[in-house]
């Protein structure tokens, strides 16, 4: 009993509108029959005995689709099948009960006559035909946007799956070409190495932490672009320049996207004191990152992981994919600003 009560209040709204519609019927046909009109035409009795048999059709439909509609695919022939067997069954449940209730009243003459019994007849399979209607669409509707809610919900597990991976391929990659840079410093001078290594081991800090999280504020991350940028400066000095143009920082970005660009620079460019890599952020509508280009001689082939899988994350993560435009001057990453983020 508990569960029936439960599942009429979930499904309140439907039943409402199936009693708002078996009323107006009992109105129109009390109208069209006795051609008066009194009180008695306004009673509520009729429209709840309505609902009180078409709740018979609902169980009996529900339980043809439970066990005939097996598959995912909404076929229109088990449709067919099953509205078309619950017409049946609902027909023969109602005269069932009308002879039972006849055969205690005495009535059977009366109510099971050639002309009653066609009349009901047709009533009953009127009514199972329209008030099945409205269940089946209102069932696979439900059923449709339950599927939804699966749907998105997997998407998200997979697209978080997906972050992570990637977010594990970018933590090895940042220490790699790090631990290259400390491992050069140490053969130069000795006294920079420990300098690096110590401002290192802070920024790794940040790194770790923000493996955790999918969008960071565009304030933190300028913060860590610029300890970065410092980082780097032990190594290769004022061969490497910083500008920002901050006019807009209110916003979120995927964590160490920055930092990744700034490495890109470094990685791709060769600097010099006397003709600098001028590295450029201009933060307003979007994020934009600029460096002129300075290629090195004779530098490896590199796949490109790092920037593709910065592509990737904002893929996931946003409508917004990122743009990516290069001339024989100029390298420029344009980033989407994400102004909501969910909790």
């Amino acid at each position: 009993m508990k569960k029936l009560l439960n599942i009429s209040y979930s499904n309140r709204h439907f039943l409402l509108f199936i009693l708002l519609f078996a009323y107006l019927q009992s109105i129109y046909t009390r109208i069209a029959i006795r051609r008066v009109f009194n009180a008695y035409i306004f009673t509520p009795e009729a429209a709840f005995a309505k609902l009180i048999s078409v709740g018979i059709l609902f169980f009996v439909i529900l339980f043809f689709i439970r066990n005939w509609h097996k598959s995912e695919i909404l076929k229109i022939d088990e449709i067919l099948k099953i509205f078309g067997a619950s017409l049946v069954a609902y027909l023969i449940a109602m005269l069932t009960i009308g002879f039972i209730i006849a055969f205690t009243f005495d009535t059977i003459e009366r109510n099971f006559n050639q002309e009653t019994f066609i009349l009901s007849t047709f009533s009953n399979l009127l009514d199972g035909f329209i008030y099945g209607s409205f269940f089946m669409a209102y069932y696979y509707y439900q059923q449709n946007i339950k599927k939804q809610k699966q749907l998105i919900v997997s998407n998200q597990a997979i697209s978080e799956s997906k972050i992570n991976q990637l977010k594990t391929q970018l933590n090895p990659h940042f220490l790699f070409n790090n631990l290259n840079i400390l491992d050069q410093l140490i053969e130069e001078d000795k006294n920079k190495a420990s300098d690096f290594l110590n401002e290192f081991a802070e920024i790794y800090r940040y790194v770790l932490q923000a493996s955790d999280i999918n969008f960071i504020t565009i304030n933190k991350e300028l913060i860590f672009a610029k300890q970065y940028f410092s980082l780097m400066q032990n190594k290769y000095g004022t061969a490497y320049q910083l500008q920002i143009e901050d006019q807009n920082s209110d916003g979120y970005i995927v964590p160490l996207t920055l930092q990744l660009l700034i490495e890109n620079a470094f990685q791709h460019n060769l600097g010099h004191v006397k003709n600098p890599v001028f590295i450029k952020i201009r933060i307003d509508k979007n994020l934009i990152i600029t460096n002129n280009c300075i290629p090195k001689r004779n530098a490896k082939l590199t796949s490109g992981r790092a920037l593709n899988n910065l592509k990737e994350q904002y893929k996931l993560l946003t409508k917004n994919p990122i743009k990516i435009q290069k001339s024989d001057s100029t390298f420029s990453v344009n980033i989407p600003i994400i102004h909501k983020v969910k909790s």
